[in-house]
């Protein structure tokens, strides 16, 4: 009666599945099984970020030189700039803007003196999302390239000045906006501790401390 009862439940599993053994699943679970393996191998590129940014400056380099050898496709050059400036932006900005948190509550804030407690820069952008965005839209460029519906005829100087004043005047605002919060985007120069550091200012306490 139970291997009866087992044959049962397991034709009306079938059942429910259709597209069990169907060319449907075969290919379901074959990009399955590479965007795991794509996945493996971004983690494993994780703390890598100097080599990371080779390969990328290396996919810079030959979209580069792809647009220079065929003279055109300026129209997605621009296009690649200003998606590459947009996420220049989320990469310098912290994660919560330091306007709208004080607008909104009187919590933590970014540290504005010394005598503050030291909080890592939190970005919008990660450092990996930043690279891979980039790495990925170079990519992408690369393959339009091959495509002449892509090729539209621009006098590419007025481009390149319009993203250049682009670039400027989003820089500008961004600095001003880190002058007036009083925060850096990146770790040179902020307060690390180490255990160097708290063994010194304890051996220090110690010294001070009164002999029996």
């Amino acid at each position: 009666m139970d291997a009866g009862a087992a044959g049962v439940g397991l034709a009306a599993a079938a059942a429910d599945d259709p597209f069990k053994g169907s060319p449907f699943a075969a290919v379901s679970d074959w990009s399955y099984g590479i965007s795991r393996r794509y996945q493996h191998v971004l983690d494993r590129t994780t703390p890598h970020v100097l080599y990371r940014w080779l390969a990328c400056l290396g996919v810079a380099l030959v979209y580069v030189i792809r647009v220079y050898l065929v003279q055109g496709f300026y129209v997605v050059s621009y296009g690649l700039g200003i998606y590459i400036l947009n996420l220049l932006i989320g990469f310098l900005s912290p994660q919560v803007d330091p306007e709208i948190h004080d607008l909104a509550s009187d919590g933590p804030s970014l540290p504005t003196r010394g005598s503050d407690e030291f909080r890592p820069f939190v970005r919008r952008l990660p450092e990996f999302k930043f690279w891979y965005s980039i790495a990925k839209a170079f990519c992408i460029a690369f393959v339009m390239t091959f495509f002449s519906a892509f090729d539209v005829p621009v006098f590419w100087p007025i481009l390149l000045f319009y993203w250049v004043v682009l670039f400027v005047l989003t820089m500008r605002r961004q600095i001003v906006h880190m002058i007036k919060y009083k925060y850096v985007p990146f770790s040179f120069g902020k307060q690390r501790y180490d255990g160097r550091k708290a063994s010194s200012s304890s051996t220090e306490t110690a010294g001070l401390l009164p002999r029996d």
